[in-house]
């Protein structure tokens, strides 16, 4: 950490980044679900790790890929050896940094927004930010019959997933760009913001309480298949059209008493993306069987198809773009101005990767000292 001290916090409601089970990319709510060990496929000439058990959380959302397929596919365990997964899936940004700070989960895959807070309420003590997972999935999805243009929002009813998460800074941000007023509290003004769980938005927009919303996917692909129309893709403000949408975190004191284990995990997670993007229907299937295991219910080829498509499996955090998404929730006086100095802890990502021929990933200055 730097010498200063870092400013907190959002002003009424955490700020979270995750959205509501398999409807997001990355979930609310306030319950984890203890999903079990994964025992060791092969034990037999194992190397032998620093601590028998490691235990991960993740969200069963199409963003979550990366956690999704690995786990499913033995790819993390493969590299564990002997060290055996405990697995809790989570539907809540606040829930699952609770179960870190708690020590019942050791590394996570969670969106922006909650990394920030979590990073920030803690003075930068609880958790460090050790590699990407995925990039994208997020869209405007309107009703045509109402909104032909995006000048035509202005006096629409659109849904965000929840107060402060990342989509609803994220819309924010749209609206202020557009030259609107809207209160970032009541959501009034210009454009009515409606904070809708992502399990009822699609309801909400057949019954026409809404006009649209801004979405992660899987959510704005059922919008769609309801009729929606898909009038802003999100990654084209962005750079290169990426921006983070997960990351991996890890504790800290997880971190210092287990970097091996860590190192591991963090290999399984780039043979992962590797393995997804070389062979994205196959990845696509494996994480929808998946989400079956885990829900009852895979996700529709209507849905699944274009949703898979607009998400990037990745290794790189994309660091600036998260510092940027940090700015955007202050501007819309949701957060006060955050010192992210030390986030990031990329030093193991970077082995993995240098060690499988990959380029090294950058942490935009806001590595720890």
């Amino acid at each position: 950490m730097s010498g200063e001290r870092p400013l907190t916090t959002l002003r009424t409601i955490t700020v979270i980044a995750a959205l509501p089970l398999l409807l997001t990319a990355c979930g609310y709510g306030s319950n984890s679900t203890d999903d079990g060990k994964q025992t060791p496929a092969a034990t037999a000439g194992a190397k032998k790790l620093s601590t028998d058990e490691v235990k991960i959380g993740y969200f069963p959302n199409l963003t979550h890929a990366t956690a999704l397929v690995g786990v499913q596919a033995g790819l993390f365990q493969k590299e564990l050896g002997n060290t055996t997964i405990k697995a809790s899936t989570f539907n809540a940004g606040p829930s699952e940094i609770e179960a870190l700070n708690a020590g019942s989960i050791d590394i996570g895959w969670i969106g922006p927004s909650p990394s920030i807070n979590g990073y920030t309420k803690s003075n930068g003590k609880n958790l460090r930010i050790i590699g990407g997972s995925a990039s994208g999935g997020v869209k405007l999805v309107v009703n045509p019959k109402k909104i032909k243009s995006l000048k035509d929002v202005k006096g629409k009813k659109i849904a965000t997933p929840q107060f402060g998460n990342t989509q609803d800074v994220a819309f924010l941000n749209w609206i202020a760009d557009q030259s609107w007023k809207v209160d970032a509290q009541s959501g009034k003004g210009d454009v009515s913001v409606v904070r809708t769980d992502n399990k009822i938005t699609p309801d909400a927009y057949k019954s026409g309480s809404i006009d649209g919303a801004w979405v992660p996917e899987p959510t704005a692909s059922k919008l769609v298949a309801e009729g929606g129309k898909v009038l802003l893709d999100e990654s084209t403000l962005w750079p290169d059209k990426k921006f983070v949408i997960t990351n991996i975190i890890v504790s800290q004191k997880f971190l210092k008493e287990h970097p091996d284990v860590v190192e591991a995990v963090l290999r399984g997670s780039v043979k992962t993306n590797a393995w997804i993007n070389a062979n994205p229907d196959e990845a696509k299937a494996s994480a929808n069987k998946a989400l079956e295991k885990l829900s009852g219910k895979a996700l529709p080829a209507e849905v699944i198809d274009p949703a898979w498509k607009s998400i990037q499996a990745t290794d790189d955090p994309l660091a600036s773009t998260l510092n940027t998404e940090a700015e955007h929730a202050v501007k819309a006086g949701l957060l006060e101005k955050p010192d992210l100095k030390g986030i990031y802890d990329l030093t193991l990502l970077n082995k993995v990767l240098k060690a499988e021929g990959k380029s090294e990933v950058d942490d935009a200055g806001l590595g720890a000292e």
